[in-house]
């Protein structure tokens, strides 16, 4: 049943204290998984205090446990290690404050924990963290290189010696953290983060040397991969040497097998650049060359040409040409206009042999009745008829006999 207050008739604080005490104690005993961020152990103390972190979140819980339990852990503990916990919650009531009474530890062993690394990797597989299709191309001249490093670590110096070398103007921003550690992947999130919120800064640099998987654990941190999948900032992941394979190796824009690597892929070489501008301008002055020896060779030919060194003599050949053609052209229309004249004078001539009227001039005559019908037969007439004669020079009248 829910207690019961109100203004008037408030809970003392002992009241309230052992109902949350008994509330938490019915949660019983619980194993916990967790990274050690703290360890004490007080000299002539039978009970050891553990900080015991979450390793995705940034949450932690006090853990105690005797001495004797503590001491059996074989291999022994140490800050950073990840261990699995069986304990009871217990709240103290005189301080307020909630503890956990532990009665086993266990460390993880190596082979479980690549096993966890392994599951955790497919799991951020499936969401898409590692698709290539996410990662950026790095800028060909940062302004500024952001780096993430131990610090005076030789990671640093390589990245440095080596960026600078290459090209002496390139900026740097250098962020120091814990690169192994309980605290380390906390630190590196929170100085990946102000990196990225530096709108200078053109790429990120994570650098760490070689180490155990232990030691290279905090690169493996499931918020740290989420982080760097959040960044705006293209990032590099130089952890480690080549055959080292954090998890943010998988979701960094660019891998580099080594921090030397990372150096080589976020800044061009300038003696190289230098080297190739000279063998691009060496090339272009070739191939100019070459275009205009080839033109000026076509223009030599061009000018060796007759037309083109005495233009008159062409003009004149076309002349004659000209000349020419006007001349046949005028022979082929007298030749037609003569065909055509004596077409129609054959013509004129055929119309006139057929003409009637040259009939009536060799002296033949057309005789007609007065109703004007032609005379074909002497049956046709009477005697004493009046008939009309044409011929060639008029007409008069007969008469038949």
């Amino acid at each position: 049943m829910p207690l019961q207050t109100s203004p008037e008739r408030p809970a003392p604080v002992r009241q309230i204290a052992n109902l949350v005490a008994q509330w938490i104690g019915r949660l019983g005993a619980v194993w916990i998984e967790g990274q050690i961020a703290q360890l004490t152990r007080r000299p002539g103390t039978a009970t050891v205090f553990l900080s015991l972190r979450d390793p995705v979140a940034d949450i932690s819980i006090q853990v105690s446990c005797p001495r004797t339990v503590f001491d059996v852990i074989d291999p022994p503990v140490t800050e950073g290690a990840r261990v699995v916990v069986h304990a009871r919650p217990t709240y103290y009531i005189p301080r307020g404050t909630l503890t956990f009474s532990a009665s086993d530890i266990r460390p993880v062993g190596l082979g479980e924990l690549l096993a966890r690394l392994e599951r955790l990797k497919r799991l951020l597989a499936a969401e898409g963290l590692f698709a290539p299709e996410r990662k950026r191309p790095l800028p060909f001249l940062p302004h500024v290189v952001g780096l993430i490093c131990g610090r005076g670590s030789a990671a640093e110096h390589d990245v440095l010696e080596n960026a600078r070398r290459r090209w002496a103007a390139v900026r740097f921003r250098v962020e120091n953290v814990a690169v192994q550690g309980p605290l380390a992947a906390r630190q590196v999130i929170d100085a990946l983060r102000r990196l990225d919120d530096d709108p200078e800064v053109d790429v990120i640099v994570l650098a760490r040397g070689g180490g155990s998987v232990e030691d290279l654990l905090p690169f493996s941190d499931e918020g740290l991969v989420r982080a760097i999948a959040d960044c705006r900032t293209p990032v590099v992941s130089a952890i480690g040497h080549e055959q080292d394979m954090p998890l943010c190796d998988l979701v960094a824009d660019v891998r580099a097998s080594t921090p030397t690597d990372a150096a080589r892929r976020i800044v061009p070489d300038v003696a190289e650049e230098v080297s190739r501008i000279a063998d691009l301008r060496a090339r272009s002055r070739h191939a100019l060359a070459t275009y205009l020896g080839r033109e000026l060779t076509t223009l030599q030919g061009l000018r060796a040409r007759l037309a083109l060194r005495d233009p008159a003599h062409e003009l004149g050949r076309r002349r004659e040409e000209v000349e020419a053609l006007r001349e046949r052209g005028r022979r082929s229309l007298a030749q037609m206009l003569d065909r055509a004249q004596d077409n129609l004078d054959h013509q004129l001539a055929r119309v006139r042999a057929l003409s009637p009227k040259a009939t009536l001039d060799r002296g033949y005559a057309v005789l007609r009745k007065a109703h004007g019908e032609v005379v074909h037969d002497p049956a046709q007439v009477e005697a004493g008829e009046e008939l009309d004669a044409l011929v060639s020079g008029g007409r008069f009248s007969v008469t038949v006999r």
